[in-house]
């Protein structure tokens, strides 16, 4: 009975670290492709399991905010920026949205609201 126990507490932390390690983001790694570590933990199931979730465990509250009170949603993560304000891209479309409206601005010739007209 204790080898079966034990075999399956094997089995099932091997199963535990690659589920996380499917979910895990490709910078959350630490410069190891994913398909390295999933032979780690299927080659030496107790050693490699444990390596990923340690070194996972390591890295997480530096990449994953932490909720006001401790408790990560159970939702999907969100990847890229919350809100436009923080998307770079969108603001340089903006910036340059706005810089072609200046220029066909100064351009007309004759425009009522130009002074110099």
């Amino acid at each position: 009975m204790p080898r079966v126990i034990l075999t399956l507490a094997i089995i099932g932390l091997a199963v535990y670290a690659l589920a996380d390690l499917a979910g895990a983001r490709k910078e959350e790694t630490g410069g190891l492709p994913k398909w390295l570590w999933a032979v780690l933990i299927v080659v030496v199931p107790v050693i490699g399991g444990l390596a990923w979730i340690i070194f996972r465990r390591a890295s997480g509250p530096a990449a994953a905010p932490q909720g006001g009170r401790g408790r990560q949603s159970s939702g999907p993560r969100r990847e890229g920026p919350l809100a436009p304000d923080d998307d770079p891209e969108f603001l340089w479309r903006l910036k340059q949205q706005a810089e072609r409206e200046r220029r066909r601005r100064e351009g007309r010739t004759g425009d009522p609201g130009d002074p110099t007209h």
